[in-house]
């Protein structure tokens, strides 16, 4: 192989591994951005998200649970701390919200947003599969661990 080959084989590989940490990174943004505007808007509109939950049956005393699940999972997606359990975790959240809230499948509008539900379900557990990326705290805390073993 020549030397520009080896060369441009090389700058396809960093451009292919920069592109790679910058998409994941983007992605947990993305996915996570819902997760901490929407935690946001039940602590503003705290009665009005009381008496949405109370009409699907869902006991308005969980609200703060619910909250706090969104808006510091979110945070922790984004910057990539514990990636792996809090993926696990608002998977759970995403599907069981998918169950009580979009189960009237009947309707067209439920039916896509219970889809959404699973579909952002399934990016969560791509988190738990690959976890973060290098672009992570997770990543960070790992090389420092194996730095000083």
């Amino acid at each position: 192989m020549s030397t520009s080959a080896i060369t441009a084989t090389a700058n396809a590989s960093r451009i292919e591994t920069k592109l790679q940490r910058a998409s994941e990174l983007a992605g947990r943004i993305l996915l996570s951005a819902m997760f901490l505007i929407s935690g946001l808007g039940k602590a503003g509109s705290y009665a009005a998200t009381v008496g949405y939950m109370s009409e699907a049956g869902v006991p308005g005393a969980l609200l703060p649970l619910v909250i706090a699940t969104e808006v510091v999972g979110a945070i922790a997606i984004i910057v990539g701390w514990k990636t792996r359990i809090t993926a696990f975790l608002l998977a759970g959240f995403t599907l069981l919200t998918a169950f009580f809230f979009h189960n009237n499948l009947g309707d067209q509008t439920q039916t896509l947003m219970f889809l959404k539900n699973v579909s952002i379900t399934g990016a969560f557990l791509l988190l738990v599969a690959n976890g973060a990326g290098p672009l992570s705290i997770d990543h960070r805390l790992k090389r420092n661990s194996l730095i000083q073993a």
